[in-house]
């Protein structure tokens, strides 16, 4: 019997495409459905190595999942600085940081007990 594929699997595989389209560094998959009060269900975080390419990354997200699912963020936040930025999915949330401000904040520790996901890229 093979797992159903939710939406949120197909919206994060779109996201992953959209990061690896203009090669978003260190892709992890925070499965956070089994800690309490939490505001979502996966957190999706990427990093870039400047502001340039963290806008890059956060327009070919877009780009991918309007294009393949009809689907926009409900709320991107972030993106004057393009440090850090939020896009809201809903069930969804990806982070795309600029390494060094990823290093200062490691979200991934703050959320220490979610099961954590690294996606292997090729460049």
């Amino acid at each position: 019997m093979t797992k159903k594929e939710t939406s949120s699997d197909i919206l994060i595989a779109h996201i992953i495409k959209g990061i690896e389209e203009v090669k978003g560094n260190d892709i992890d998959i925070l499965d956070l459905r089994e800690i309490e009060n939490t505001v979502c269900d996966y957190f999706v975080i990427c990093n870039g190595t400047s502001n340039t390419q963290v806008n890059a990354i956060v327009n070919s997200i877009q780009k991918t999942v309007s294009k393949s699912l009809k689907d926009k963020p409900w709320h991107i936040e972030g993106s004057e600085n393009a440090e850090w930025v939020l896009m809201d999915y809903v069930n969804v949330v990806v982070h795309v940081f600029q390494k060094h401000i990823r290093e200062y904040y490691d979200i991934e520790s703050l959320w220490g007990d979610a099961k954590v996901t690294s996606i292997e890229t090729n460049y």
